[in-house]
Parts: C-alpha cells; structure tokens; sequence
C-alpha cells in the first residue's frame, strides 16, 4: 500500500476545520474508509472530492450525517440511472439508424 496517496485526517481537520468526530460519524455510516497507517489515521486521496461535498453539505445545507448518507445515496442512483438512460439511448439509436436509409 503506498502511503503518498493516503492523507491523515489530522492534516484535514486542521484545513476543512472540522472535527475529528465528523470524519469518525462518516466511516460508522460507510461514507468515508478511513485507514490506520503507522499509527495515524488516513484517507485514500481519491475520497477528496467526496470529502469536500460532504462537508459543504454539512456546512451549507446543515445537514447531519444521516442527510449526507441520503443524499449520496440518491446522487448515486441518479447516476445509475442516466448511464442507463444513456445506453437505452445508444441502442435506440441503432435500432431506428437502418430505418431512416
């Protein structure tokens, strides 16, 4: 496991100016996979963007961790959905593509 690409949550506390609890309620309801590495307690790097929604979330919209789990929850099926959308789209695409020759 390469630790460059895990960031300690300490480091993300003091510059998102959270709570260390914040971090802990989001692993309790399978937000965020927090590592231990040497002792410390880490993020992989590509939860960043995750992170920083949730916290705006929390901040902007005043929303507990209950609220943020429904709501990625839904922005997930949302995107299920179009992906399906989008290849429904494709194969009516060919089906209907020999009748307009």
């Amino acid at each position: 496991m390469n630790s460059s690409s895990y960031l300690p949550l300490t480091l993300l506390c003091t510059h998102y100016e959270v709570e260390m609890t914040f971090f802990s309620r989001l692993s309790e309801s399978g937000l965020l996979e927090i590592v231990v590495l040497e002792k410390e307690s880490c993020i992989h790097e590509d939860s960043i963007a995750d992170v920083e929604k949730m916290i705006r979330m929390h901040r902007d919209l005043d929303l507990n961790v209950e609220g943020i789990d429904v709501v990625f929850h839904l922005l997930k099926k949302i995107d299920r959905l179009e992906a399906e959308l989008q290849s429904v789209r494709n194969r009516l695409d060919l089906v209907e593509l020999p009748a307009r020759f």
